[in-house]
């Protein structure tokens, strides 16, 4: 399953962007204002809940500087990944598009789809707010 946001305009560099990204404590200033937990578990790593789901512990798995950082789940009982590519649009503005794919049987990926696409279009409008 594949999930792409629209791109976003942040009013912040390329190098901003991503260094903000790469600093995993920053996320809970994105989340949706559905969030329950949030914690920090290590630099690489957090853990977060929405209201009425189960914790997810997301860790840095790959990135790029200044281009791109890729977040996935811990867990391998659900294997996705959320990338977020940022490309410059001059020296103080950028855009940035939030990818989810993830390995889901189809009734799964028909429960979640929905959900998922407002979670990751919420980070993307949070980050423009940052």
């Amino acid at each position: 399953m594949h999930i792409e946001t629209s791109k976003r305009t942040i009013a912040k560099s390329q190098k901003e962007v991503y260094e903000f990204l790469c600093d995993l404590k920053n996320f809970e200033q994105l989340m949706p204002d559905s969030i329950s937990k949030f914690e920090l578990i290590d630099s690489n790593r957090f853990l977060f809940q929405l209201s009425g789901m189960p914790e997810i512990v997301l860790e840095r798995k790959q990135q790029s500087p200044n281009h791109q950082i890729v977040l996935g789940a811990a867990s391998g009982k659900l294997p996705f990944t959320l990338t977020a590519d940022i490309n410059a649009l001059g020296d103080d503005q950028s855009e940035v598009a939030m990818n989810f794919n993830g390995e889901f049987n189809a009734m799964m990926a028909m429960m979640i789809k929905t959900p998922i696409t407002n979670f990751m279009n919420t980070l993307a409008d949070n980050l423009r707010r940052v």
